[in-house]
């Protein structure tokens, strides 16, 4: 079976993986920092660009943005636990926040550039959240 030393092998082996983890944690916060900040382009983009060429140069610049910070972060080699959950609350709140402002702004204010400003300021609050939370997390 296993002794004492095993064990205590085992969690020095958790507790060094998890110092890794933690340390090496910043790259998410700058995945945040960078999708917040594609918001003050991308959401105007969608409130106030009309036409097939809106359409085509919105859906290129969100693929690139999108299809970027994915690869960034497939290459990442450590995650903390619970990542995936912090990860799915936090999109999943950016979002609601991003369908509401595109829906508003297509619905109620059409073509106003005040409200594409408080739209793109509104989509990037919960990312400037997450990753001031992350950074925090990781000191």
């Amino acid at each position: 079976m296993y002794g004492a030393g095993d064990s205590r092998g085992a969690l020095d082996r958790a507790a060094a993986t998890e110092r890794a983890a933690r340390a090496r944690s910043g790259w998410y916060a700058r995945y945040l920092w960078i999708f917040a900040a594609g918001q003050s382009v991308l959401v105007p983009m969608a409130l106030l660009w009309h036409g097939p060429a809106a359409a085509l140069t919105f859906t290129l610049a969100m693929t690139a943005l999108v299809t970027g910070l994915s690869l960034y972060a497939v290459r990442q080699r450590i995650v903390r636990r619970g990542f995936g959950v912090r990860h799915g609350v936090l999109i999943g709140s950016w979002a609601a926040v991003y369908s509401a402002s595109i829906l508003f702004g297509q619905l109620v204010f059409v073509d106003s550039r005040p409200f594409a400003v408080v739209a793109a300021s509104a989509c990037a609050l919960p990312l400037v959240a997450g990753a001031v939370l992350e950074r925090r997390r990781s000191s």
